[in-house]
């Protein structure tokens, strides 16, 4: 029976996108910008992404200690906000609509392995939130993952599978719960 041999783990075909020297400037500014709580100003930090290839809307609220992956990799839209501690861990595109809330902790990620494998292979999917959409404080989306507009995954759930619009989610892995409805 084979076994896992992470020795035999090859990540050639994986390219993130920029050069060497882009992708060693933005670690460091992710560093000393983003994931930092020392720099809480959100109009510099959307200035910074956009000079690092991300596509950003107007009136983006990026808060403390957020780290993003690739920002060349990043497209959001209009009056978004992301909230502390959140991760966007984009080795692939992610698209964020907008009237978007990534809340506290909130993890987007594109990347995971094939347990199947040998060599456990990089697995990666884009990630889309279309307009409305909530992900709730600690959620997890998961590579692949479509929310449709008005979707909610709420706190501490986990989205394996595409979200239907105007639909709440909970739990792990997240099933619909209720519609959703704005009175």
């Amino acid at each position: 029976m084979l076994q896992t041999d992470l020795s035999s783990y090859n990540n050639h075909p994986y390219h993130p996108g920029g050069n060497v020297l882009k992708r060693f400037l933005w670690y460091y500014t992710n560093t000393f910008f983003f994931k930092t709580a020392l720099f809480p100003f959100y109009g510099f930090k959307v200035f910074l992404l956009r000079m690092f290839g991300a596509k950003i809307g107007n009136r983006v609220e990026i808060k403390p200690c957020v780290n993003i992956k690739y920002p060349w990799l990043l497209t959001i839209g209009n009056h978004v906000w992301i909230g502390e501690n959140v991760w966007i861990d984009n080795l692939v595109m992610v698209t964020i609509g907008s009237n978007v809330c990534l809340s506290q902790g909130a993890v987007l990620i594109t990347g995971s392995h094939n347990y199947k494998k040998s060599t456990f292979d990089l697995i990666t999917g884009h990630i889309t939130l279309h307009d409305g959409v909530w992900i709730g404080a600690s959620a997890i989306v998961n590579q692949g993952v479509t929310a449709s507009s008005h979707a909610v995954l709420s706190s501490g759930s986990v989205a394996t599978k595409d979200l239907e619009a105007w639909a709440v989610y909970q739990g792990n892995p997240a099933i619909k719960i209720r519609d959703r409805v704005i009175g």
